[in-house]
């Protein structure tokens, strides 16, 4: 969820945004509650050359949408994305432009199927502890209750991951009054294996903080980004969920994530080692855990026999994306598997995107095709 003014790349927004008029007609959404924000606008204000068509149209364009989380629930694909705003607040590297509000919540009956916007599940008012930034959520279902897991800084500027539950997909949400104990940082993703167990992945870098967790409490005076040198990266979180799924099951621990040679990605592996937006599938046995490499703009996937590794890195998911974020979610569905991520087509501004879907091939066995955008 992060961005840096200093190296945001915002690729040829004209063309694109003008055929997108026509497109997104053909692809109309409903929603059931008003929406809150105005409608995006192309951003004409710069001339552009000529495109070639994007990889896929934004599902919805009402409202501004990014790190789509995607489930089946109830024979329908339901998505949990951030729902962007125009905040007015100077970009930097700690994400503060990214002021997000509340949450909207999407559903179709197919990939290809019309999105209905469910108007918001969750608004930051209604989180007792919270202070600001409701950044990207995920969303798990279990004994008749759905779950929704959010970051958000608390009331000393602090990211924790909270939780709030509802009897149906749509929502609406009820948080519980406090954090979950021993979260921290950003990005919580939930995933729920075949022997029942349900793990959360969490963890981003520079404004998601996870760089001040090194001392096994909040520092703030450490510094803002990772280190830059040849030491290992900082990784990802995970940590196993109660069974009423609000707590952690045991510490906390940090995922390993190898080379090809069996040793520990390293900080200045910028192309390959975690950033940010973690995701865990699994398939074929096989787990694949799959982030983002945050200023190096890539999706990746490393593998595992286990869902806490350690993992051996793979390679490429998809390759940058229009904006500087990137942010996704991977589902099966009638037999094929999609991946749903974010760029930033409808706006030509990095903190103002849309989500997307496309599928998601794989090799013979078992590797993921890289996706050009």
């Amino acid at each position: 969820m992060l961005t840096s003014s200093k190296t945001q790349r915002l690729a040829p927004v004209l063309a694109a945004s003008l055929a997108l008029l026509g497109a997104c007609q053909s692809n109309p959404t409903t929603q059931e509650t008003t929406a809150t924000t105005e409608a995006p606008k192309a951003d004409t204000t710069a001339a552009a050359p000529a495109a070639k068509p994007p990889l896929s149209q934004p599902l919805i364009s009402n409202i501004y949408t990014a790190d789509p989380s995607a489930h089946l629930f109830e024979g329908k694909i339901y998505i949990y994305p951030s729902h962007d705003i125009e905040a007015g607040i100077p970009e930097n590297d700690k994400g503060d432009h990214f002021a997000m509000r509340d949450y909207h919540i999407l559903s179709m009956d197919s990939i290809n199927g019309k999105v209905t916007d469910h108007g918001v599940g969750l608004d930051i008012k209604d989180i007792p502890w919270a202070g600001r930034q409701l950044w990207a959520p995920d969303a798990a279902f279990k004994n008749g209750t759905y779950y929704l897991y959010f970051p958000v800084k608390d009331k000393q500027d602090v990211f924790r991951i909270g939780v709030a539950t509802s009897k149906t997909p749509a929502g609406p949400f009820k948080a519980e009054a406090t954090p979950i104990a021993g979260s921290f940082s950003i990005d919580p993703a939930v995933f729920q294996d075949t022997d029942g167990n349900s793990y959360m992945y969490f963890g981003g870098l520079w404004g998601g903080q996870l760089q001040r967790w090194q001392k096994g409490a909040y520092d703030a005076n450490a510094p803002e980004k990772e280190p830059s040198t040849d030491v290992p990266a900082l990784n990802a979180r995970v940590g196993k969920l109660s069974a009423d799924m609000k707590h952690f099951d045991g510490p906390v621990q940090e995922i390993k994530i190898l080379d090809e040679a069996g040793k520990p990605l390293l900080a200045s592996d910028t192309k390959r080692r975690f950033f940010e937006g973690g995701w865990m599938h699994k398939y074929q046995g096989k787990y694949y855990f799959s982030y983002s490499t945050g200023d190096t703009h890539l999706l990746v996937y490393a593998t595992s026999a286990t869902p806490t590794g350690p993992f051996t890195y793979q390679g490429v998911i998809m390759q940058p994306v229009q904006g500087w974020t990137t942010h996704h979610s991977i589902i099966e569905k009638d037999g094929k598997w999609y991946i749903f991520y974010h760029d930033t087509q409808l706006s030509g501004k990095t903190w103002l995107r849309n989500i997307k879907v496309t599928e998601l091939k794989r090799r013979a066995d078992g590797g993921i095709e890289t996706i050009v955008p």
